[in-house]
């Protein structure tokens, strides 16, 4: 049996934010089938979770597709509902183990024309590594902050920054840390008040929660 895959075609103009394809728990063909049915429609393919399989195989049929490796994404085609902005994110992260989810808040930004920059490996296992770029971090307007372990370092920046915090606990980590549960359970406890929580992993989800802010704003 053909599962029929419906895409929110109305999203992008309901709330301002296209949909994304969950490349992880589709098999090829019904990713060929929703790409086919977007691109027939001049609308751009945003794949997440993808693996490396996968991605070439789509890279094979449509030569000018972008798959982006490390972070397991894929693009195809061109976002017509770019937002026009002056705002700026940081996305920070606690140790390079935590790549993956960065660079997919950072490529779900970038697809909207949304500026962002990277602040890579400024965990609280090195606070002096954080507070070297801390004046550079306090340019930008809304932080997203990725960290597996305890998850501290949220907090830590919550407590040093005024700015819209979204915190994404990160499923790495040795035994107790249950694969980003104990993150997620520690920045949910945040003592630094304000700060925004998304579910383990969720690179997207983060940087969609920084894309309202900007349009109300």
């Amino acid at each position: 049996m053909i599962l029929d895959i419906r895409y929110d075609f109305q999203r992008s103009e309901r709330i301002g934010i296209l949909e994304a394809i969950w490349g992880q728990d589709k098999n090829i063909d019904q990713l060929k089938r929703v790409t086919k049915s977007l691109l027939s429609k001049n609308k751009m393919a945003f794949i997440t979770r993808i693996d490396k399989k996968k991605a070439k195989i789509l890279l094979g049929l449509y030569p000018k597709a972008k798959f982006y490796e490390e972070a397991n994404c894929l693009t195809i085609g061109i976002n017509s509902n770019k937002v026009n902005t002056n705002k700026k994110i940081a996305i920070i992260s606690g140790g390079s183990s935590d790549l993956t989810v960065t660079l997919e808040a950072k490529i779900a930004l970038e697809i909207y024309g949304v500026i962002c920059e990277t602040f890579i490996d400024v965990g609280v296992a090195g606070l002096h590594r954080l507070f070297k770029q801390l004046d550079e971090i306090n340019k930008y307007d809304i932080l997203i902050v990725c960290a597996g372990m305890e998850g501290a370092l949220a907090t830590v920046i919550g407590g040093l920054l005024p700015q819209p915090i979204i915190a994404v606990p990160v499923s790495v980590g040795y035994g107790v840390s249950k694969n980003g549960e104990t993150a997620l359970k520690s920045m949910l406890s945040s003592c630094s008040p304000g700060i925004t929580v998304m579910n383990i992993d969720n690179g997207y989800g983060a940087a969609m929660a920084a894309l309202r802010i900007i349009r109300c704003t």
